[in-house]
């Protein structure tokens, strides 16, 4: 792995799993994502992970019209990297899933290693009020549905978005097996040095959120990639800032965000993104690790640079 003194701080910001009934403080409309997110960077994050909703109603979509109402006015008033999600939401096709990517041309897409259950259905039974008929359908489908990433999936997403755009990648990994999956893209040169690895924890359906499991995909990362990675951690929900600070003690990386959690600690929900982004920089900072800038971010992670998008 690949250790720095500086620290990538990754801000999730809305993402397509919690809804609207669950937080009064997810951002749903483009203005609202905008703001958020300059917020969180601002707050000291240097990737900006974003996905879109449906202003109408907040349900994930996947329509590049409305990445590009939030897009520009990110990048008019903060320097962060914009980090596009691939995964989008279950139910969606690939097109729809590579339709941002395709229209703003990013430095960086999330991109998941591998086909997995994504269970939230149990999110369902805590939510008594709906503000919107779709959530609980929405929640409870997962039940019967699964985050599709086949290896000619990962394949068309990876060889498309850097062939034609010069994009890098957030490899997104909820189990040990997404590691190995990785490993056969780069021996194949699919993909190239260094891989941001997002090792994910918490998820319903993927690697559960235990100190061990953490210590065991560094290892195993360690033997494929050898220097040629560098750690980041997202723990979900309750995990987030435990797993973020293990991160930050072994020299890794961290995403937090409303896409992730939204809670700010035990009984408190986050009333904004920004806020999560300042207390894990103060853990960051405690444990004598400085936070990466944008520039940083960039060159760490050879990326194309910001005058080089669509947007």
């Amino acid at each position: 792995m690949r250790k720095s003194q500086k620290a990538i701080i990754t801000c999730a910001v809305t993402g397509s799993v919690h809804t609207p009934s669950m937080s009064q403080y997810l951002p749903i409309t483009p203005p609202q994502i905008a703001e958020q997110a300059v917020n969180a960077a601002k707050a000291g994050a240097s990737i900006l992970h974003l996905h879109a909703r449906d202003p109408r109603d907040g349900r994930p979509t996947a329509d590049p019209g409305v990445f590009m109402e939030f897009l520009p006015r990110i990048k008019e008033q903060c320097d962060a990297v914009v980090n596009i999600t691939t995964g989008g939401a279950t139910g969606m096709s690939l097109d729809d899933r590579l339709a941002a990517a395709r229209c703003a041309e990013p430095e960086l897409t999330s991109l998941n290693m591998g086909t997995f259950n994504f269970g939230v259905f149990e999110a369902a039974q805590k939510i008594k009020d709906w503000k919107y008929d779709w959530e609980k359908p929405f929640l409870e489908g997962s039940r019967f549905a699964v985050m599709s990433n086949t290896f000619g999936q990962i394949e068309s997403i990876a060889s498309e978005l850097s062939g034609r755009f010069g994009t890098r990648f957030e490899f997104e990994c909820y189990d040990v097996s997404h590691l190995y999956n990785l490993a056969h893209f780069a021996d194949r040169r699919v993909v190239k040095p260094p891989f941001l690895i997002q090792c994910i924890f918490g998820i319903l359906g993927g690697i559960g959120a235990d100190a061990d499991n953490l210590t065991h995909m560094v290892r195993i990362a360690d033997r494929l990639f050898g220097e040629d990675w560098y750690l980041s951690v997202l723990g979900a929900g309750r995990h987030q800032m435990p797993f973020a600070a293990m991160s930050a003690t072994m020299g890794g990386n961290v995403r937090v965000g409303l896409e992730d959690s939204l809670m700010l600690s035990r009984g408190r929900p986050a009333t904004t993104n920004a806020e999560q982004v300042r207390k894990i920089r103060r853990i960051l900072e405690e444990l004598g690790r400085e936070i990466a800038s944008p520039a940083d971010a960039r060159d760490m992670l050879c990326l194309k640079g910001g005058q080089e998008v669509a947007f």
